[in-house]
């Protein structure tokens, strides 16, 4: 994925009740969760990958309840020693994230928070507050995978939340194709693209030697578009 294109990678913490995320990466995280994959794996492949790759970003994604059921301390431990950039928890607040916030500053690591077409401007200023490494904006009503963004409406929606948020603003959910991505990438610091690349795992789960392939061909497509679109 680097290879082709991606400048940050979001690894995602399989679980059992992702509310926010759609059909493809639910069925995923059924699919690890079948093979017994916990957080303490997820973090062994950051491990491997830094063995490797010292330079690119790794954001986990997932919810609380595996981070509380590994303790804070302990989870901050060792994410930061497996190389760990940042993590995304969907379901932790601004209002109940304090003591997260401090273990995971403490060992140098961002808490990503989400912002929607919903989000009022009293919401945005108080994730501002609180945020680092980066803001993503969650370009659809709905779950991941879900509809079809309109750029012209993130691009006003952006210009309030920088009115706030003085991050890089990254924009999620809906970008299935390099045609979208290029026009999110024109308004939005960086381009997330979540379910399109999961689904093309799925579609290739009985062949998993062709995995590698597909996805960097598509991941380079969305590069060269977004290269094309001629904001970094």
């Amino acid at each position: 994925m680097v290879g082709a294109g991606a400048d940050l990678i979001e690894l995602g913490v399989p679980f059992s009740d992702p509310i926010a995320d759609g059909p493809v990466i639910q069925r995923a995280s059924e699919r690890a969760l079948a093979h017994h994959v916990s957080v303490r794996d997820v973090l062994g492949m950051v491990r491997r990958f830094r063995q490797e790759d010292q330079e690119t970003p790794v954001v986990l994604m997932g919810y609380l309840n595996p981070v509380e059921v590994m303790g804070h301390d302990e989870f901050a431990r060792q994410a930061q020693e497996a190389g760990v950039d940042g993590v995304l928890i969907v379901d932790v607040p601004p209002e109940e994230s304090h003591e997260l916030v401090l273990r995971l500053r403490n060992a140098s690591l961002d808490l990503v928070y989400l912002l929607a077409p919903t989000s009022t401007e009293d919401r945005i200023a108080k994730i501002a507050a609180v945020a680092s490494g980066f803001v993503y904006y969650v370009s659809v009503k709905g779950v991941t995978g879900a509809g079809h963004l309109n750029v012209g409406e993130v691009a006003d929606k952006l210009e309030h939340i920088r009115r706030h948020v003085h991050l890089p603003v990254g924009v999620g959910f809906g970008i299935q194709d390099a045609e979208t991505a290029a026009g999110v990438a024109r308004v939005a610091d960086a381009v997330i693209v979540g379910s399109a690349i999961v689904r093309r795992i799925e579609e290739l789960s009985a062949t998993p030697q062709q995995i590698p392939e597909t996805v960097a061909a598509f991941l380079g497509e969305l590069r060269r578009a977004i290269d094309a679109a001629g904001r970094h």
